[in-house]
Protein backbone atom coordinates (compact mmCIF):
# COMPACT_ATOMS: atom_id res chain seq x y z
CA UNK A 1 0.00 0.00 0.00
CA UNK A 2 1.70 3.96 -0.94
CA UNK A 3 1.75 6.46 1.08
CA UNK A 4 -0.85 8.05 -0.86
CA UNK A 5 -3.25 5.08 -0.74
CA UNK A 6 -3.01 4.83 3.35
CA UNK A 7 -3.60 8.81 3.80
CA UNK A 8 -6.51 8.70 1.52
CA UNK A 9 -7.97 5.22 3.32
CA UNK A 10 -7.51 6.97 6.98
CA UNK A 11 -9.14 10.36 6.08
CA UNK A 12 -12.08 8.48 4.96
CA UNK A 13 -12.84 8.01 8.61
CA UNK A 14 -15.01 10.00 10.24
CA UNK A 15 -13.16 10.56 13.41
CA UNK A 16 -13.80 13.60 14.72
CA UNK A 17 -13.65 13.96 19.23
CA UNK A 18 -16.58 15.47 21.19
CA UNK A 19 -15.29 17.72 23.90
CA UNK A 20 -18.51 17.79 25.93
CA UNK A 21 -18.14 13.45 26.04
CA UNK A 22 -16.87 11.67 28.93
CA UNK A 23 -16.22 8.14 27.51
CA UNK A 24 -12.72 7.27 26.32
CA UNK A 25 -12.46 7.34 23.20
CA UNK A 26 -14.80 10.80 23.29
CA UNK A 27 -16.46 9.21 20.19
CA UNK A 28 -17.14 5.71 18.99
CA UNK A 29 -16.32 6.27 15.46
CA UNK A 30 -12.48 6.75 16.55
CA UNK A 31 -12.59 3.08 17.47
CA UNK A 32 -13.09 2.10 13.10
CA UNK A 33 -9.75 3.81 12.76
CA UNK A 34 -8.14 2.28 15.55
CA UNK A 35 -9.13 -1.34 13.92
CA UNK A 36 -7.79 -0.45 10.53
CA UNK A 37 -4.57 0.99 12.41
CA UNK A 38 -4.36 -2.58 14.60
CA UNK A 39 -4.63 -4.68 11.44
CA UNK A 40 -2.07 -3.11 9.43
CA UNK A 41 0.49 -3.48 11.95
CA UNK A 42 0.06 -7.39 12.47
CA UNK A 43 -0.05 -6.94 8.39
CA UNK A 44 3.19 -5.33 8.43
CA UNK A 45 4.76 -7.88 10.57
CA UNK A 46 4.03 -6.45 13.76
CA UNK A 47 3.46 -9.44 16.78
CA UNK A 48 2.79 -7.04 19.67
CA UNK A 49 -0.17 -5.33 18.95
CA UNK A 50 -2.87 -4.26 20.84
CA UNK A 51 -5.57 -1.72 21.72
CA UNK A 52 -6.95 -0.39 24.81
CA UNK A 53 -9.52 1.63 25.55
CA UNK A 54 -9.36 3.46 22.04
CA UNK A 55 -5.01 3.88 22.07
CA UNK A 56 -3.26 1.29 19.55
CA UNK A 57 0.11 0.07 20.62
CA UNK A 58 2.70 -1.44 19.03
CA UNK A 59 6.43 -2.77 20.08
CA UNK A 60 9.17 -3.93 17.10
CA UNK A 61 11.98 -5.17 19.15
CA UNK A 62 15.59 -3.95 18.13
CA UNK A 63 17.21 -6.06 15.78
CA UNK A 64 21.13 -7.14 16.98
CA UNK A 65 22.96 -4.51 15.93
CA UNK A 66 21.00 -1.70 18.00
CA UNK A 67 20.55 -4.73 21.43
CA UNK A 68 21.36 -2.13 24.75
CA UNK A 69 20.48 1.25 22.62
CA UNK A 70 17.67 3.13 24.24
CA UNK A 71 14.46 2.77 23.01
CA UNK A 72 12.22 5.05 20.95
CA UNK A 73 8.45 6.22 20.15
CA UNK A 74 6.67 7.33 17.45
CA UNK A 75 3.02 8.45 18.56
CA UNK A 76 0.33 10.14 16.19
CA UNK A 77 -3.20 10.85 16.82
CA UNK A 78 -6.44 9.53 15.21
CA UNK A 79 -8.95 12.14 16.44
CA UNK A 80 -10.21 15.24 14.23
CA UNK A 81 -10.90 18.36 15.70
CA UNK A 82 -14.22 19.27 16.45
CA UNK A 83 -14.14 23.10 15.14
CA UNK A 84 -14.91 22.11 11.51
CA UNK A 85 -17.18 19.06 9.94
CA UNK A 86 -14.69 16.16 9.66
CA UNK A 87 -17.30 13.71 8.17
CA UNK A 88 -17.21 13.36 4.20
CA UNK A 89 -14.01 13.97 3.34
CA UNK A 90 -13.54 14.63 -0.17
CA UNK A 91 -10.07 15.35 -1.24
CA UNK A 92 -8.98 17.07 -4.26
CA UNK A 93 -5.65 15.86 -5.69
CA UNK A 94 -3.72 18.28 -7.63
CA UNK A 95 -0.40 16.63 -9.73
CA UNK A 96 2.21 18.96 -10.77
CA UNK A 97 0.55 21.81 -8.54
CA UNK A 98 1.29 25.04 -10.32
CA UNK A 99 1.88 27.13 -7.29
CA UNK A 100 -1.59 29.74 -7.71
CA UNK A 101 -4.70 30.05 -6.18
CA UNK A 102 -7.03 26.80 -5.86
CA UNK A 103 -10.99 26.36 -6.03
CA UNK A 104 -11.85 23.96 -3.40
CA UNK A 105 -15.07 22.96 -5.38
CA UNK A 106 -17.32 21.66 -2.78
CA UNK A 107 -18.14 25.21 -1.55
CA UNK A 108 -16.82 27.52 -4.06
CA UNK A 109 -13.88 28.74 -1.70
CA UNK A 110 -10.51 29.85 -2.27
CA UNK A 111 -7.12 28.16 -0.84
CA UNK A 112 -5.24 31.64 -1.84
CA UNK A 113 -1.65 32.43 -2.24
CA UNK A 114 -2.49 35.72 -0.32
CA UNK A 115 -3.62 33.99 2.77
CA UNK A 116 -1.40 30.59 2.56
CA UNK A 117 1.89 32.19 1.31
CA UNK A 118 3.20 28.56 1.83
CA UNK A 119 1.98 27.64 -1.50
CA UNK A 120 3.87 28.90 -4.13
CA UNK A 121 7.09 26.70 -2.62
CA UNK A 122 4.85 23.44 -3.24
CA UNK A 123 4.35 24.43 -7.03
CA UNK A 124 5.59 20.96 -8.80
CA UNK A 125 4.24 19.09 -6.07
CA UNK A 126 0.76 16.57 -6.13
CA UNK A 127 -1.00 19.20 -3.80
CA UNK A 128 -3.82 17.32 -2.02
CA UNK A 129 -6.68 19.93 -0.64
CA UNK A 130 -10.31 19.49 0.57
CA UNK A 131 -13.36 20.47 -1.34
CA UNK A 132 -13.84 23.26 1.10
CA UNK A 133 -16.83 21.52 2.49
CA UNK A 134 -15.06 19.48 5.47
CA UNK A 135 -11.11 19.63 6.89
CA UNK A 136 -8.75 17.54 5.35
CA UNK A 137 -7.76 15.16 8.13
CA UNK A 138 -3.70 15.83 7.57
CA UNK A 139 -3.80 16.61 11.19
CA UNK A 140 -3.61 14.07 12.36
CA UNK A 141 -3.86 11.68 9.76
CA UNK A 142 -0.77 12.37 7.38
CA UNK A 143 0.78 11.64 10.58
CA UNK A 144 -0.66 8.77 11.31
CA UNK A 145 0.13 7.36 7.89
CA UNK A 146 3.90 8.52 7.46
CA UNK A 147 4.39 6.43 10.78
CA UNK A 148 3.23 3.46 9.51
CA UNK A 149 4.91 3.85 6.25
CA UNK A 150 8.05 4.39 7.71
CA UNK A 151 7.74 1.09 9.83
CA UNK A 152 6.37 -1.11 7.03
CA UNK A 153 9.06 0.09 5.09
CA UNK A 154 12.17 -0.81 7.46
CA UNK A 155 10.67 -4.41 8.50
CA UNK A 156 9.91 -5.17 4.52
CA UNK A 157 14.11 -3.50 3.90
CA UNK A 158 14.83 -6.24 7.00
CA UNK A 159 16.93 -2.43 8.01
CA UNK A 160 18.72 -2.65 11.23
CA UNK A 161 16.51 -0.73 13.73
CA UNK A 162 16.23 0.04 17.12
CA UNK A 163 14.01 -0.95 19.77
CA UNK A 164 10.63 0.87 18.49
CA UNK A 165 7.03 1.73 20.01
CA UNK A 166 4.39 2.87 17.95
CA UNK A 167 1.23 4.43 19.66
CA UNK A 168 -2.07 5.93 18.12
CA UNK A 169 -4.19 8.29 20.56
CA UNK A 170 -7.35 9.25 20.48
CA UNK A 171 -8.52 12.65 21.12
CA UNK A 172 -5.50 14.75 20.97
CA UNK A 173 -7.74 17.42 19.72
CA UNK A 174 -9.57 17.91 23.00
CA UNK A 175 -6.50 17.66 25.06
CA UNK A 176 -6.99 14.31 26.28
CA UNK A 177 -4.83 12.29 24.14
CA UNK A 178 -2.57 11.45 27.13
CA UNK A 179 -4.93 10.67 29.68
CA UNK A 180 -5.13 6.72 29.24
CA UNK A 181 -1.81 6.63 27.96
CA UNK A 182 -0.53 3.47 29.36
CA UNK A 183 3.18 3.28 30.17
CA UNK A 184 3.04 -0.49 30.56
CA UNK A 185 2.30 -0.52 26.94
CA UNK A 186 5.07 2.23 25.56
CA UNK A 187 7.92 1.65 28.00
CA UNK A 188 10.20 4.12 25.42
CA UNK A 189 13.47 5.85 26.68
CA UNK A 190 12.05 8.78 24.35
CA UNK A 191 9.83 9.65 21.76
CA UNK A 192 8.07 12.24 18.88
CA UNK A 193 4.67 13.28 17.93
CA UNK A 194 3.95 13.31 14.41
CA UNK A 195 1.90 15.84 14.61
CA UNK A 196 3.40 19.49 13.25
CA UNK A 197 3.22 21.55 10.31
CA UNK A 198 6.36 22.36 7.66
CA UNK A 199 8.74 19.35 6.75
CA UNK A 200 11.90 19.37 8.20
CA UNK A 201 10.37 20.95 11.60
CA UNK A 202 11.27 19.73 14.98
CA UNK A 203 8.98 21.68 18.06
CA UNK A 204 10.06 21.84 21.78
CA UNK A 205 8.07 25.00 22.83
CA UNK A 206 4.69 24.93 23.13
CA UNK A 207 1.99 27.26 24.56
CA UNK A 208 1.67 27.18 28.82
CA UNK A 209 -2.44 26.58 28.30
CA UNK A 210 -5.75 27.07 30.33
CA UNK A 211 -9.49 27.30 29.33
CA UNK A 212 -11.55 29.81 31.43
CA UNK A 213 -15.59 29.06 31.81
CA UNK A 214 -17.34 32.23 32.84
CA UNK A 215 -21.00 31.94 34.06
CA UNK A 216 -22.85 36.11 34.37
CA UNK A 217 -25.86 35.85 37.28
CA UNK A 218 -28.58 38.54 36.13
CA UNK A 219 -31.92 40.09 37.19
CA UNK A 220 -34.80 40.35 34.86
CA UNK A 221 -37.65 42.41 35.06
CA UNK A 222 -39.88 43.86 32.59
CA UNK A 223 -37.88 46.80 30.58
CA UNK A 224 -40.24 49.28 31.34
CA UNK A 225 -39.47 48.83 35.23
CA UNK A 226 -36.28 48.38 35.09
CA UNK A 227 -34.07 51.14 36.31
CA UNK A 228 -32.19 50.66 39.67
CA UNK A 229 -33.57 46.68 39.42
CA UNK A 230 -32.67 45.28 35.81
CA UNK A 231 -29.34 43.27 35.63
CA UNK A 232 -27.78 42.30 31.89
CA UNK A 233 -26.15 39.27 32.57
CA UNK A 234 -25.39 39.44 28.89
CA UNK A 235 -24.40 42.94 28.73
CA UNK A 236 -21.95 42.79 31.59
CA UNK A 237 -20.54 39.29 30.17
CA UNK A 238 -19.73 42.08 27.19
CA UNK A 239 -18.25 44.38 29.71
CA UNK A 240 -15.91 41.49 30.74
CA UNK A 241 -14.86 41.19 27.57
CA UNK A 242 -14.18 45.03 27.13
CA UNK A 243 -12.08 44.72 29.79
CA UNK A 244 -9.60 42.39 27.78
CA UNK A 245 -6.48 43.87 25.61
CA UNK A 246 -7.95 44.23 22.86
CA UNK A 247 -5.06 43.69 20.59
CA UNK A 248 -3.69 40.07 22.88
CA UNK A 249 -5.90 37.96 20.55
CA UNK A 250 -5.09 34.94 17.93
CA UNK A 251 -6.04 37.17 15.26
CA UNK A 252 -3.20 40.40 16.65
CA UNK A 253 -0.29 37.61 18.11
CA UNK A 254 2.54 36.11 16.58
CA UNK A 255 5.37 33.88 17.67
CA UNK A 256 5.76 33.93 21.68
CA UNK A 257 2.98 36.45 22.19
CA UNK A 258 0.05 34.72 24.18
CA UNK A 259 -3.64 35.65 23.84
CA UNK A 260 -7.16 35.34 24.83
CA UNK A 261 -9.20 33.85 23.06
CA UNK A 262 -13.14 34.09 23.23
CA UNK A 263 -14.38 30.76 21.75
CA UNK A 264 -18.00 30.50 23.19
CA UNK A 265 -20.70 32.71 24.17
CA UNK A 266 -24.74 32.84 25.10
CA UNK A 267 -26.94 34.30 27.16
CA UNK A 268 -29.78 36.64 27.82
CA UNK A 269 -30.71 39.13 30.47
CA UNK A 270 -31.01 36.46 33.39
CA UNK A 271 -28.11 33.94 32.20
CA UNK A 272 -24.81 34.28 29.93
CA UNK A 273 -21.78 32.20 29.55
CA UNK A 274 -18.25 32.94 28.11
CA UNK A 275 -15.99 30.32 27.09
CA UNK A 276 -11.93 31.17 26.55
CA UNK A 277 -8.36 29.55 26.01
CA UNK A 278 -5.94 31.46 27.73
CA UNK A 279 -2.37 30.69 25.98
CA UNK A 280 1.51 32.36 26.69
CA UNK A 281 4.48 30.66 25.89
CA UNK A 282 6.26 32.74 29.19
CA UNK A 283 5.19 30.92 32.53
CA UNK A 284 5.06 34.17 34.39
CA UNK A 285 3.15 35.88 31.57
CA UNK A 286 0.93 32.94 31.55
CA UNK A 287 0.26 33.08 35.33
CA UNK A 288 -0.17 37.20 34.95
CA UNK A 289 -2.99 36.53 32.36
CA UNK A 290 -4.86 34.04 34.50
CA UNK A 291 -4.53 36.74 37.23
CA UNK A 292 -5.95 39.55 34.95
CA UNK A 293 -9.05 37.79 34.25
CA UNK A 294 -9.68 37.22 38.34
CA UNK A 295 -9.04 40.75 38.92
CA UNK A 296 -11.59 41.68 35.71
CA UNK A 297 -14.11 39.26 37.25
CA UNK A 298 -13.90 40.58 40.87
CA UNK A 299 -13.98 43.62 39.15
CA UNK A 300 -17.50 43.22 38.18
CA UNK A 301 -18.92 41.32 41.52
CA UNK A 302 -17.83 44.91 43.47
CA UNK A 303 -19.79 46.66 40.75
CA UNK A 304 -22.91 44.54 40.29
CA UNK A 305 -22.32 42.59 43.38
CA UNK A 306 -20.93 39.35 44.53
CA UNK A 307 -21.70 36.03 42.62
CA UNK A 308 -22.90 38.21 39.62
CA UNK A 309 -19.72 36.68 38.05
CA UNK A 310 -18.45 33.47 38.84
CA UNK A 311 -15.08 32.30 36.85
CA UNK A 312 -13.50 29.05 36.83
CA UNK A 313 -10.13 28.48 34.92
CA UNK A 314 -8.80 25.14 34.72
CA UNK A 315 -4.75 24.29 33.50
CA UNK A 316 -4.62 21.96 30.42
CA UNK A 317 -0.85 21.73 29.20
CA UNK A 318 2.65 22.98 30.00
CA UNK A 319 5.35 24.33 27.77
CA UNK A 320 7.45 21.34 27.02
CA UNK A 321 10.77 23.55 26.81
CA UNK A 322 11.17 23.05 30.97
CA UNK A 323 11.69 19.16 30.41
CA UNK A 324 13.49 19.30 26.56
CA UNK A 325 16.31 21.50 28.18
CA UNK A 326 17.43 18.96 29.91
CA UNK A 327 17.03 16.33 26.61
CA UNK A 328 18.90 18.09 24.26
CA UNK A 329 20.56 15.05 22.31
CA UNK A 330 16.58 13.67 21.63
CA UNK A 331 16.54 17.33 19.81
CA UNK A 332 19.83 16.83 18.32
CA UNK A 333 19.23 13.31 16.43
CA UNK A 334 15.78 14.90 15.16
CA UNK A 335 18.17 17.50 13.71
CA UNK A 336 20.29 15.26 12.34
CA UNK A 337 17.47 13.08 11.22
CA UNK A 338 16.07 16.04 8.98
CA UNK A 339 19.57 17.66 7.68
CA UNK A 340 19.75 14.05 6.65
CA UNK A 341 17.31 14.25 3.50
CA UNK A 342 18.95 17.83 2.72
CA UNK A 343 16.76 20.21 4.99
CA UNK A 344 17.69 22.68 7.57
CA UNK A 345 15.40 22.24 10.28
CA UNK A 346 12.98 24.36 11.89
CA UNK A 347 12.06 24.84 15.37
CA UNK A 348 9.66 27.47 16.21
CA UNK A 349 7.81 27.73 19.03
CA UNK A 350 4.68 26.05 18.26
CA UNK A 351 1.19 27.93 19.34
CA UNK A 352 -0.59 25.26 20.22
CA UNK A 353 0.30 21.87 22.23
CA UNK A 354 0.42 18.38 21.30
CA UNK A 355 0.06 15.39 23.37
CA UNK A 356 4.32 15.46 23.06
CA UNK A 357 3.63 18.47 25.54
CA UNK A 358 2.13 16.44 28.39
CA UNK A 359 3.74 12.89 27.99
CA UNK A 360 6.83 15.00 28.36
CA UNK A 361 6.12 15.95 31.80
CA UNK A 362 4.74 12.42 32.78
CA UNK A 363 8.23 11.08 31.71
CA UNK A 364 8.37 10.68 28.03
CA UNK A 365 10.56 13.71 26.46
CA UNK A 366 8.77 13.92 23.44
CA UNK A 367 9.28 16.61 21.13
CA UNK A 368 7.21 17.19 18.00
CA UNK A 369 7.97 16.34 14.28
CA UNK A 370 6.35 17.99 11.21
CA UNK A 371 3.62 16.36 8.89
CA UNK A 372 3.96 18.41 5.65
CA UNK A 373 0.58 20.04 6.17
CA UNK A 374 -0.78 23.37 6.43
CA UNK A 375 -3.98 24.94 7.59
CA UNK A 376 -4.55 22.98 9.88
CA UNK A 377 -9.11 22.79 11.71
CA UNK A 378 -10.37 23.88 8.88
CA UNK A 379 -11.70 24.12 5.24
CA UNK A 380 -8.59 25.48 4.08
CA UNK A 381 -6.51 22.51 4.98
CA UNK A 382 -3.54 21.10 2.75
CA UNK A 383 -0.65 19.03 2.48
CA UNK A 384 1.58 17.63 0.33
CA UNK A 385 2.19 13.72 -1.35
CA UNK A 386 5.97 14.95 -1.43
CA UNK A 387 6.07 16.86 2.11
CA UNK A 388 4.93 13.38 3.26
CA UNK A 389 6.88 11.08 1.66
CA UNK A 390 9.78 13.45 2.90
CA UNK A 391 8.98 13.18 6.72
CA UNK A 392 8.63 9.44 5.70
CA UNK A 393 12.10 9.05 5.39
CA UNK A 394 13.27 11.21 8.34
CA UNK A 395 10.98 8.93 10.36
CA UNK A 396 12.87 5.94 9.37
CA UNK A 397 16.13 7.65 9.79
CA UNK A 398 15.28 7.98 13.40
CA UNK A 399 14.06 4.03 13.84
CA UNK A 400 17.17 3.20 12.50
CA UNK A 401 19.26 5.67 14.02
CA UNK A 402 18.28 5.26 18.02
CA UNK A 403 20.40 7.07 20.82
CA UNK A 404 23.04 5.19 22.79
CA UNK A 405 22.56 4.63 26.39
Amino acid sequence: MTLLDRFLKYISVWTTSDEDSDTVPSTARQLELAKILESELREAGIDDVSTESGYVYAHLPATEEFNGHKSVAFISHMDTAPDFNGKDVHPQIIENYDGNDVILKGSGATLSVKDFPELKTLKGRTLITTDGTSLLGADDKAGDAEIMTAVSEIIAEKAPHGDIYIVFTPDEEIGKGPDQFSFEKCRADYGFTVDGDYEGEVVYENFNAAGAHLIFTGKNVHPGEAKDIMKNAASIACEFQSLLPEAETPEHTEGREGFYHLTDMSGNCEHAELSYIIRDHDADSFENRKRFMKDAASLLNHKYGEGTVNLQITDQYQNMISIMKDHSDVIDIAREAIRSVGLTPISRPVRGGTDGAQLSFKGLPCPNLGTGGYGFHGPFEHCTVDGMQTEVKIIKYLMTHPLSR
